[in-house]
């Protein structure tokens, strides 16, 4: 069990590096992210997520979860509340706060099986979140995130993770590797553009699959759109003429996962 250590004051160092990894670049450095509540961080520790340290509201000490999770911490912090809204993003700030390990991996680490999401330099950090969480829920295999992406391990995209962050592999590629190791995939690959493509419910969808969907704003670029082996879309039927980046992937995802089970 961790010792519990007791900080009362904002300028306490280890209360700085936490609230450092506010910042992309501190959280590149040591690979780790802030995660908000007590059930993301329980359900981060069921799911093997390596704890690094657990804050806690001195008001929440004696819960029978804290006392779990400040066991499975490396290190726990007891605080009081002038230093938890300190380091917390949120108006109402949670009792609870875990710094965790990132797990970003490679493109080695795709198994040529099942469906995977493929973004290609997605920007908004409450999309991804949602698209991570979706691909959970969908039960599909993981996301790619090509070039120059959000970072999934931001606050914003955590929390619209809601624990997902800790379930779903998440591989990080440039557009040439991945479109050098895309040479090797055995199955098809669809793409999301309106671009000389059918309707995404014409498709023939068969595993393994990779669904490319494209920049919220600029869409899918000129060269992952040459190594897709279909086209598809979703049409439009009223005044808008596009779908938001997360809700376009959620419709891709149901849409094969029905597929999929007809044919079984």
């Amino acid at each position: 069990m961790a010792d519990i250590r007791l900080i009362t004051s904002t300028a306490n160092p280890a209360i700085k590096e936490i609230k450092a990894l506010e910042m992309r670049k501190r959280r590149k450095e040591t690979s780790l992210f802030v995660a908000e509540g007590l059930r993301t961080i329980i359900e981060g520790m069921e799911l093997g997520a390596e704890l690094e340290t657990l804050v806690f509201s001195s008001d929440v000490k004696e819960r029978p979860d804290v006392i779990r999770a400040s066991g499975y911490a490396k290190t726990a912090i007891e605080v009081n509340d002038m230093v938890l809204e300190k380091i917390s993003r949120k108006e109402n700030p949670q009792s609870v706060i875990g710094v965790f390990k990132q797990k970003l991996q490679t493109l080695i680490n795709v198994t040529p099986n099942g469906t995977w999401v493929v973004l290609e330099e997605v920007r908004d950090p409450g999309n991804l979140g949602t698209i991570i969480r979706t691909i959970d829920s969908v039960g599909a295999k993981g996301v790619i995130l090509i070039g120059n992406c959000c970072d999934p391990y931001s606050f914003e995209s955590v929390r619209a993770t809601m624990g997902s962050i800790f379930l779903v592999p998440i591989i990080t590629a440039t557009r040439d590797e991945f479109i050098t190791w895309r040479t090797d995939w055995p199955g098809k690959v669809y793409g999301t553009t309106l671009q000389n493509s059918v309707d995404y419910r014409e498709a023939d969808y068969k595993e393994p699959i990779l669904i490319i969907m494209g920049n919220e704003q600029a869409g899918m670029t000129d060269e992952l759109r040459d190594i897709c082996t279909s086209l598809i879309r979703l049409p439009m039927k009223g005044r808008a003429d596009s779908l938001n980046l997360s809700i376009a992937t959620g419709v891709m995802l149901y849409m094969i996962e029905d597929r999929l089970t007809e044919r079984k």
